[in-house]
């Protein structure tokens, strides 16, 4: 499985890998009590990195499975603390859902228009869209922002400059602000010294931003 630069899944999955690299970085300098708890941070990336994607790619249900039907859906975009995520608001369901889905250039432009659920994949005029989560019926906390009714034509542009590599990397490292706090948690439950406070700081650091992109952070 692989996926171009342009790919909605090549940003989380590269950064998945970045995450595991800083993991595997700092192993050889930890002691064995922190080499198990590398490991287990590892593993719980590998493990949920490995769930999220089997959902966006339909291994895993992110909705009932059943027919091919055809629905409504508005692109709106999430504002919750620090994270900003898209979701695509259903309609034709009988109820609005809302479905979380990891950035892709075309939701800038995209006004209220029909998509087709075909199982447990969702395409717009042939575009495939990737979940990034389930459906769900409640509102998403936050501030919601709708599309324009009308495409703007500025919108590829914009696009192109948000999804930028180092961009989504500095949107994404905002909640790394915590990360010398949850260091310092680990120096004292450790009792580790100067050292260990750079590796856990760094390590805390990557599976923040890791975390934010794996659960579909918007550029935009």
């Amino acid at each position: 499985m692989s996926f171009g630069s342009g790919h909605p899944l090549a940003y989380p999955i590269t950064v998945t890998i970045g995450a595991l690299v800083v993991c595997a970085a700092w192993a050889p300098f930890a002691t064995s009590d922190q080499v198990a708890a590398i490991a287990a941070v590892a593993l719980g990336v590998i493990g949920y990195t490995g769930y999220r994607i089997g959902v966006a790619r339909g291994l895993l249900p992110s909705w009932r499975s059943g027919t091919a039907r055809t629905v409504r859906v508005t692109r709106i975009r999430q504002q919750h603390r620090l994270l900003s995520r898209s979701w695509l608001q259903v309609g034709g369901t009988g109820r609005p859902r809302w479905l979380p889905v990891y950035f892709d250039p075309a939701l800038a432009a995209l006004t209220e228009t029909q998509a087709e659920l075909t199982g447990r994949t969702i395409h717009i005029a042939g575009h495939r869209l990737y979940p990034s989560g389930r459906i769900r019926d409640v509102e998403p906390p936050g501030r919601l922002i709708d599309n324009p009714s009308r495409p703007d034509p500025d919108a590829p542009a914009l696009a192109a400059t948000a999804t930028r590599l180092r961009r989504r990397l500095l949107l994404d490292a905002q909640s790394t602000v915590a990360a010398p706090f949850a260091a310092l948690l680990w120096v004292y439950l450790d009792n580790g010294g100067f050292p260990a406070f750079l590796g856990a700081t760094a390590i805390a650091a990557a599976t923040t931003v890791w975390l934010s992109a794996i659960r579909g952070s918007d550029p935009t």
